[in-house]
């Protein structure tokens, strides 16, 4: 979440695992379009700067945000990735619209993270107004791509560091 203490682009590197061996699926909303792409360009930045391989990330579109879930889900059954990063911008209007497109993302990829066991990343910015998305798709509050990125990379190791260590059932 970017406040005014935090930057979306500030991380520290040290902490953020090789992708060079991941696979990332990128599902981006047509909605908006000037704001998800340059949170695209953020993410794919960020994942080429930690390893990851271009021909292993896959980039779709869907046509709004609303869309994103089962474009994300489209992703996880007909394709090989490790985690799947949703990208879109909804942006606060005159009526309830926002809040039910925003609650629907909400619920529909944490959903799909239980359904498939795999990572669906929320790279969704809600905001207030136009200034406030672009501020968070790389003005003063960095880019929500960068955040996102990093949070798929983590999410994927930690997948497979889980995986090797097998079931337990006590600490």
């Amino acid at each position: 979440m970017s406040t005014d203490n935090k930057n979306l682009s500030e991380y520290d590197a040290d902490t953020v695992p090789s992708a060079a061996d991941m696979k990332f699926g990128i599902v981006v909303s047509e909605y908006n379009n000037d704001i998800t792409e340059a949170v695209f360009n953020g993410t794919y930045k960020t994942l080429l700067k930690h390893g990851a391989k271009e021909e292993n990330l896959l980039k779709r579109y869907v046509p709004g945000g609303f869309e994103l879930t089962l474009g994300a889900q489209f992703m996880a059954e007909y394709t090989n990735v490790d985690a799947i990063i949703c990208i879109g911008c909804i942006i606060r209007g005159e009526t309830a619209h926002f809040d039910y497109i925003c609650d629907s993302i909400t619920k529909g990829l944490t959903d799909l993270n239980l359904e498939y066991n795999l990572p669906f990343l929320f790279g969704v910015l809600t905001t207030n107004n136009y200034e406030q998305a672009l501020e968070r798709s790389g003005g003063k509050r960095g880019n929500k791509g960068d955040e996102v990125a990093i949070a798929a990379i983590k999410m994927v190791a930690l997948k497979r560091e889980m995986e090797k260590r097998g079931v337990r059932t006590k600490i």
